[in-house]
């Protein structure tokens, strides 16, 4: 991977943002630019490119999203909802990053087509650890759409 490439992290925890700017930090995440938007409203705005995150160089499509499930103004759930019914963005990759094991959302969350629903877990050093899984996996094995496919630019 040589372009750099971005994630959209949808989180309210500060605690949460803190260690995952931290995580990405790492050299591992080279060439990876974070995004991080503190509400689910917020994450509509950013992807569909409304206010103060219209300029697409500075707030580029992500090409996946790492959503919180519980969220002010709009959970991960309705992001998710909102997300899948617009046909220009729907193939975004959608991970759930989140600390409920509620079978409840767990279901949910597929049932809307979220692609992956990860538990975050507890401690950095556990938190690394999955987000290098998460970035072999998402980033170095399987095929995304590029976001300006997405976007239907």
């Amino acid at each position: 991977m040589t372009q750099t490439q971005t994630i959209l992290l949808v989180e309210d925890n500060p605690v949460d943002i803190l260690l995952m700017q931290r995580a990405f930090r790492n050299e591992t995440f080279a060439n990876i630019s974070l995004h991080i938007v503190r509400d689910g409203d917020a994450a509509v705005f950013y992807l569909n490119g409304d206010g103060e995150y219209s300029d697409r160089d500075r707030y580029p499509l992500p090409a996946i999203i790492l959503l919180d499930l519980k969220l002010p103004r709009r959970s991960g759930h309705e992001v998710l909802v909102w997300l899948k019914q617009q046909p220009e963005l729907k193939r975004l990759p959608v991970v759930m990053l989140t600390s409920s094991k509620e079978t409840i959302d767990v279901k949910r969350a597929y049932d809307l087509g979220v692609n992956s629903y990860l538990v975050k877990p507890i401690g950095f050093a556990s938190l690394l650890e999955m987000m290098q899984s998460f970035r072999e996996y998402w980033l170095n094995y399987t095929e995304l759409p590029e976001p300006r496919e997405c976007s239907g630019l």
